[in-house]
């Protein structure tokens, strides 16, 4: 950005909406800012260049370059420069869903979050602010989209007390995903085996992929299975319940039922007809 600043107040939507804009911008010379009250909707504020000190009521956080701060609706706080100069971007939002969106995400609240210098989320704000300026969202609904793929990013590329973000969790496991597609129809599998992969231990990879995922290797290869299983299911009806479980590493058809009945709240079978006629029902309807 050239500009000294920029700044976009946008209109409440007049519908209910899960998340929307309340303002966006950028600030190449940042000033001294009290708000003893807060600020009446979530605040996101990154330091695009210089460094910057938030003072919050229990402690203060610098954040330098590539470092940012989300704050809740209504906490107390103060920042300044640190330095010269402290360029920023911030963004104010809400709606109905923002508490449940960042909780099912795993964002924390009035953390600081960093990314790398060259992460892609860097460019998350100016281009929401590229948008803004091109194209007047009278709805919101555009606008609540751009919310909602902000938080994602975040969840992505940041990183908060030196955890490493999901971005880097899962180029890590990217090897294991990538053996998994095609080694799904392996019955052996097991954690040792897909620890190797990585060079780990099976404990290291339970703690890689609960952290990156939220489940167990084992859970996630049983997904896979699964999927696979209705795509055979779907794809060629001629396949019986008995190979497609064969096919995609069940060693008996009685626990691939079982575990695709608990997974789907339904039989192979009528997951089959649900999705269309089964081989016998389609030559019965052509006699």
């Amino acid at each position: 950005m050239t500009e000294p600043w920029i700044r976009f107040l946008l209109p409440v939507p007049e519908q209910t909406l899960p998340f929307y804009i309340d303002s966006i911008g950028y600030n190449n010379h940042e000033q001294f800012m009290s708000r003893p009250e807060g600020y009446p909707c979530y605040h996101w504020l990154h330091t695009a260049s210089g460094s910057g000190i938030i003072h919050l009521e229990s402690h203060s956080v610098t954040l330098p370059e590539n470092h940012g701060i989300l704050l809740l609706p209504g906490v107390a706080h103060e920042y300044e420069a640190v330095g010269e100069r402290w360029s920023t971007y911030y963004l104010t939002f809400n709606g109905q869903l923002v508490n449940e969106t960042a909780a099912s995400l795993g964002i924390r609240f009035s953390s600081v979050y960093h990314w790398h210098i060259g992460s892609a989320f860097k460019q998350v704000l100016p281009s929401m602010i590229s948008g803004v300026e091109a194209y007047r969202d009278i709805t919101g609904l555009d606008h609540s989209i751009e919310v909602y793929r902000f938080l994602v990013e975040l969840k992505k590329h940041g990183k908060v007390d030196n955890q490493p973000s999901f971005y880097s969790l899962k180029e890590r496991l990217l090897p294991l995903l990538q053996f998994l597609e095609s080694e799904y129809r392996d019955p052996d599998l097991d954690m040792n085996t897909m620890a190797a992969i990585l060079d780990i231990s099976a404990r290291q990879l339970n703690s890689l992929f609960r952290k990156a995922f939220g489940y167990t290797p084992y859970q996630y290869l049983i997904s896979l299975r699964l999927l696979k299983a209705k795509q055979f299911l779907i794809m060629d009806r001629r396949l019986t319940v008995q190979s497609v479980s064969a096919m995609t590493g069940f060693r008996e058809a009685s626990h691939f039922i079982a575990t695709f009945r608990k997974a789907e709240g339904m039989t192979p079978e009528k997951f089959r007809l649900m999705h269309g006629r089964s081989p016998d029902n389609a030559a019965a309807a052509r006699q």
